[in-house]
């Protein structure tokens, strides 16, 4: 391929997506009467959520690492009472787990009460249709991938099957683990189910590991991606997680959004 016809492909307009949303907010532009328009992608409690989110889920990885492969000890060779190495990793890692959850809950709420960006619409046939040209985007096939200002619906579907199916996961066998000392306690008994799902205690721990895992996996992909876009795209995708606001052009918002601005 000449370099003069693969600078005509990365030029390329995309098409407009289908795929509807029910927003509960209307979405913010501001327009510059300029070729591009700001407009207001990720809200704050979504940022908020990010954040509290990448932080809780560093934590987790380090101390769950340790936990199962102690990789370092207390300097002074004593008693385990005096440092309490594990015990603080412990204690690091429950708490972490306890904001991850609360986090997780508050961002659910937020599918239901933010912008259209803040939710998503998996049951409709062409979320999977645009997905699937997605992918062959990607996969550098011919395509018909519509331009997207938020996620596309591979990037969504990505974070149904990790934040979403594997924070599930996380959560419900790490709260066993945690509580399976004390299975007559309150807790104990909430998540004595476990087990008829999941197997015994070793296999509940073999799904929690590979569920950690796999958000690191996730992780990886994700910055990647976040810099690739913002790269191919020049649209602030970076800045955006802390600003809220990309630069689109102002032919690729799509018509919902000129008509929330128009509300406002």
């Amino acid at each position: 391929m000449s370099i003069a016809t693969e600078n005509k492909s990365q030029t390329k307009e995309h098409t407009k997506s289908k795929i509807s949303t029910k927003a509960r907010r209307p979405t913010r532009i501001y327009d510059d009467h300029k070729a591009y328009v700001k407009v207001y992608v990720w809200e704050l409690p979504v940022r908020v959520f990010h954040w509290i989110n990448a932080a809780s889920i560093l934590l987790l990885m380090i101390t769950g690492i340790y936990i199962g492969k102690p990789f370092l000890g207390s300097l002074i060779q004593e008693e385990a009472y005096y440092s309490f190495v594990m015990g603080w990793t412990r204690y690091i890692h429950f708490f972490a787990a306890f904001a991850f959850t609360v986090n997780l809950l508050v961002r659910w709420y937020w599918v239901f009460k933010g912008n259209r960006y803040a939710t998503s619409n998996p049951v409709q046939v062409q979320f999977w249709l645009e997905t699937w040209e997605t992918m062959k985007y990607y996969l550098l096939m011919k395509n018909k991938k519509p331009h997207y200002t938020g996620h596309n619906p591979l990037a969504q579907l990505s974070y149904w099957l990790f934040i979403g199916l594997g924070s599930i996961l996380a959560i419900l066998t790490g709260y066993y683990l945690l509580f399976e000392p004390q299975p007559e306690s309150l807790l104990g008994k909430i998540f004595s189910w476990i087990p008829f799902v999941f197997g015994d205690s070793f296999m509940i721990r073999s799904w929690h590991h590979i569920v950690a895992w796999g958000f690191m996996i996730f992780i990886v992909v994700h910055i990647y991606m976040a810099f690739r876009e913002d790269w191919l795209e020049r649209n602030g995708t970076m800045s955006s997680i802390f600003t809220g606001y990309k630069s689109e052009k102002k032919h690729t918002v799509e018509p919902h959004d000129k008509q929330s601005d128009e509300r406002e």
